[in-house]
């Protein structure tokens, strides 16, 4: 039961977008963490309040974070969570929650089944840690084959242009895929829906100025 529970989503860039449209949709009230003054004027304008973790931490039943940064929830965050609050990490690293900070004698973890911990304060109190802090999507989640399917396809290409690539062409750093490698993709997957791709004219692509083929989207377009 999601609807009417306090959520803080610490981030608001892909992945922080992502969850806090999810969680709405459920009927949950949504705080969000920023540091970026843009991704927090994002948030705001989507309908969430932006906040200090420290004005919410009380409140809050579940917490997640999606910064890719570290000990962005800290001991003193957990400290004042209230009893059940459940606390997951969707970011880019292990670091974001710090678990070690959690294991300490006066702590106690109790193992309620595969990726699921309560950690017990002395006087009672107990939080919800899921995948010991490790990202969740990736632990918790049972992700459908159709999704894996497009992504080991991406990357299968990828490895076959950096087989085929003449030597000096990629160096040591992080590359966009080319659209029409995205686009390849898209279309192997389109059958599945029995999806049917319109065709641009002649005249429609040298308007836009387009290969009838494509790419249609240039390289900075962000889906």
């Amino acid at each position: 039961m999601f609807g009417g529970k306090q959520i803080c989503v610490c981030g608001y860039g892909e992945v922080g977008k992502g969850c806090c449209q999810a969680l709405k949709g459920l009927g949950c009230v949504v705080y969000v963490t920023e540091i970026d003054p843009i991704c927090a004027l994002q948030a705001c304008m989507d309908g969430f309040r932006v906040v200090k973790l420290s004005e919410v931490i009380r409140n809050i039943d579940i917490l997640i974070t999606a910064t890719g940064n570290k000990n962005v929830v800290i001991r003193e965050h957990m400290d004042k969570m209230k009893n059940g609050c459940i606390v997951c990490n969707m970011g880019h690293s292990n670091t974001e929650i710090d678990v070690n900070s959690l294991r300490t004698p006066e702590l106690t973890w109790e193992k309620v089944r595969s990726q699921v911990d309560h950690v017990i304060w002395p006087d009672g109190k107990r939080i919800v840690l899921l995948a010991e802090g490790r990202l969740v999507n990736l632990s918790c989640s049972s992700i459908p084959s159709f999704v894996v399917s497009i992504t080991a396809a991406t990357q299968a290409l990828a490895l076959i242009e950096l087989f085929n690539a003449p030597q000096g062409r990629y160096k040591a750093d992080v590359y966009l895929l080319p659209k029409k490698m995205d686009e390849y993709v898209a279309s192997l997957h389109l059958p599945t829906f029995d999806a049917h791709l319109t065709e641009l004219t002649d005249d429609q692509a040298k308007y836009m100025g387009l290969n009838k083929a494509g790419p249609f989207k240039p390289n900075y377009y962000r889906y």
